[in-house]
């Protein structure tokens, strides 16, 4: 025992006693090498528009390997530009009516009263015109029935008053001036009617609710315009400029203008009543 010897270290030497490894100054290196071209290569490719794809025409495949050579699915080719398609139809209800603007409404009312009297009063013997009219009329109404000789054609009608009597439903009072064909066959202007029609604006459109009702036109008291009797100069003026065969009198203006009534003829050859300005 006394011949063996012990040494004694004062550390342990245990890089003598691992497994060599390789310089760590070199894996830093690599890493951060590899943490830079990453980052190159992101911005790069983030940077890029993409490429568009060119769209290729279809090719007939062969009918001999059609099934083994046709892929599982292939999506359709997105359409830009194309309108989904409706297949339902599209319910206004009484409620969307009402969120409409009320002036609307009325103007749709009013046009399908002008509409609608115009067709009332025509008569030409026409299926067309029976037809239309039999459209606009309420249902279970028959159409007018005339005595097979006598025409009647409307020359215009416009609307002059309209009323919401209750929601949705207007009255219309439409002005029509109409011709009538005598038993010579020869036309004549009638006296101006006003046709009130009821109209009510449904979720399918304006539709008339009864058989209108006619009347005569109320004609109000007629204005007085004031005429004074005009200087000579005036009228002289008057005349030269119109043509007319009598003055009957003026009006000055502020401006010291006159506005000259005379009988004067028109195109026609007719002497009417006009005004004439002479400055």
């Amino acid at each position: 025992m006394e011949g063996e010897r012990h040494e004694t270290y004062e550390r342990i030497p245990w890089e003598t006693l691992q497994a060599p490894r390789p310089d760590r100054q070199w894996i830093l290196y690599l890493v951060a090498g590899a943490i830079v071209v990453g980052a190159l290569a992101y911005s790069f490719m983030s940077n890029r528009s993409p490429t568009p794809v060119a769209a290729t025409e279809p090719t007939e495949a062969t009918p001999a390997n059609s099934a083994q050579t046709a892929p599982a699915s292939v999506a359709p080719p997105a359409v830009v530009g194309q309108a989904p398609t409706v297949t339902e139809p599209i319910v206004i209800t009484e409620a969307d009516l009402y969120a409409v603007d009320p002036e609307r409404l009325r103007e749709e009312a009013i046009a399908h009263a002008e509409w609608f009297a115009a067709e009332y009063l025509t008569l030409d013997g026409s299926e067309a015109a029976s037809e239309s009219l039999a459209a606009l009329l309420p249902a279970g109404i028959p159409p007018p029935v005339g005595d097979g000789e006598t025409l009647v054609f409307v020359e215009w009608s416009r609307a002059v008053a309209s009323e919401e009597v209750a929601p949705l439903l207007y009255s219309v009072d439409v002005l029509v001036r109409w011709l009538m064909s005598g038993t010579d066959g020869v036309y004549v202007r009638q006296a101006p009617t006003i046709v009130t029609v009821e109209v009510e604006v449904g979720d399918t459109g304006p539709r008339v609710t009864l058989p209108p009702v006619l009347g005569p036109v109320a004609h109000g008291e007629p204005a007085s315009p004031g005429l004074v009797e005009v200087p000579e100069s005036v009228a002289s003026a008057a005349v030269e400029a119109s043509g007319a065969t009598e003055v009957i009198g003026g009006v000055a203006s502020a401006d010291g203008s006159w506005r000259v009534v005379v009988m004067a003829p028109g195109p026609d050859g007719v002497v009417r009543p006009q005004t004439v300005v002479v400055p």
